[in-house]
């Protein structure tokens, strides 16, 4: 918040006034009622009267002189205090007190000195509650003034950060203090601009890398028409040419699907329940790879969209196929409340090292050509399927201790099939 704002648009002002406000008019209306109270009470002509009580009058050898019921008359303030006693034969007598005198002081004064009368105007009502009333309400006011301006402090460190997060610096994160409901706003704004950060992160580097792809089949293309220079094309041209547009397709389509995923937002198609078995067998019989399900006799069935499914369990066979040099084998089996998808071939395997990194749009392995087929988002896009299935992926070694990878992909079980 900016030192040049009003004074009336700082929060932690307004709510500070508002407080010493309250416990100001509160002062004001216990004072005033107060003083009603007191006037109502000097106004009435029958102050109140304590009860007859019997008294009796006795003279210095004991015998009773005197008894009957005693009433007290009214009387103002420093006034005599007079009693009315009626006798047992009807008689009444009356009984004078004089009103009582004030202590002396060592000095002949009265106690306290000069000053005292001045003294004791500020101390009786209204004005001495009124005073008590004053002191409570500006300890309140000096007591929650650092309460209030702790808690508008960090309002306007998060009032910062959404102005810096909002000009475009999507770093910016707010402090984290306490558990009430702005620590939690702050949690929430962190969260919200951590995935706003990555989103835009992965976009950039997703039409980075794209531009880059595209233009590697945009730039054979054009180099062969080039070269082939009006001629009509060769069998095996036409077929390069073909190839390349076909990997232009794909990548296009990589790209777009990668793009709705990212988008939590964006429709990628009916849930629904899914047999991954027969998804499986429908894919490995596409690639003539071999599906053990001896471990999962019975139908395996997911809640998810059948496309998307079939999709990852194809990039995985593709990516298998692609570098394999022998069987490729599908694996399917209940573990532990989820289904597992088990893609294995015989390649050069994957290092410990890359098994991460595989899986990062457009990453290649350190000495694969593009010639040898793939865009680099097959991978990617079979995590991205995984993540919208509360699923995972992840590559290992083959079970057997044979050479070539194993990518494992995980999917929660529908709850009917537990």
């Amino acid at each position: 918040m900016s030192l040049s704002n009003p004074f009336s648009r700082r929060l932690y002002l307004r709510i500070w006034l508002a407080v010493v406000g309250g416990m100001a008019v509160l002062t004001l209306t216990v004072g005033w009622a107060w003083r009603i109270a007191e006037e109502q009470k000097a106004q009435t002509n029958q102050p109140f009267v304590p009860p007859s009580r019997e008294m009796a009058v006795r003279d210095p050898s004991g015998n009773l002189v005197l008894r009957g019921m005693a009433t007290r008359q009214p009387s103002e303030p420093g006034e005599v205090v007079e009693f009315h006693i009626e006798a047992e034969n009807g008689q009444i007598f009356t009984l004078q007190m004089a009103p009582r005198q004030p202590r002396m002081g060592r000095n002949g004064g009265r106690p306290g000195g000069p000053g005292q009368d001045e003294a004791a105007f500020w101390t009786r009502p209204p004005f001495g509650f009124l005073w008590l009333l004053g002191i409570v309400g500006l300890a309140v006011a000096v007591g929650v003034y650092p309460i209030i301006r702790r808690l508008t402090q960090r309002l306007e460190a998060l009032q910062r950060s959404v102005k810096k997060f909002g000009e475009g610096d999507l770093s910016v994160r707010v402090p984290e203090q306490g558990q009430d409901e702005v620590a939690d706003l702050a949690r929430q704004f962190n969260a919200a601009a951590e995935r706003v950060e990555t989103l835009v992160k992965s976009h950039k580097s997703l039409l980075a890398n794209a531009s880059h792809e595209l233009r590697s089949p945009l730039t054979r293309i054009r180099m062969g028409l080039e070269l082939m220079g009006g001629q009509q094309p060769s069998p095996a041209f036409r077929e390069e040419i073909l190839r390349n547009i076909a990997e232009l397709d794909q990548l296009v389509d990589e790209i777009l699907l990668a793009s709705r995923l990212d988008a939590r937002e964006a429709d990628v198609g009916t849930v629904e329940l899914v047999d991954l078995i027969g998804l499986a067998a429908e894919e490995c019989a596409r690639v003539d790879a071999d599906l053990d399900v001896s471990a999962s006799p019975d139908s395996l069935e997911v809640r998810g969209v059948a496309k998307l499914l079939r999709r990852a369990i194809r990039n995985l066979l593709e990516n298998a196929r692609r570098y394999s040099t022998g069987e490729i084998t599908v694996v399917v089996h209940r573990r532990q409340g989820r289904a597992e998808v088990h893609v294995c071939d015989h390649g050069p395997g994957v290092p410990p090292g890359q098994r991460e990194r595989i899986f990062e749009p457009f990453y290649r392995l350190p000495g694969a050509s593009e010639r040898a087929g793939g865009v680099g988002l097959g991978l990617a896009l079979v995590r991205s399927i995984a993540g919208r299935h509360n699923g995972t992926v992840h590559c290992q070694d083959r079970a057997d201790g044979d050479s070539g990878a194993c990518f494992v992909l995980a999917l929660p079980l529908a709850p009917s099939t537990h």
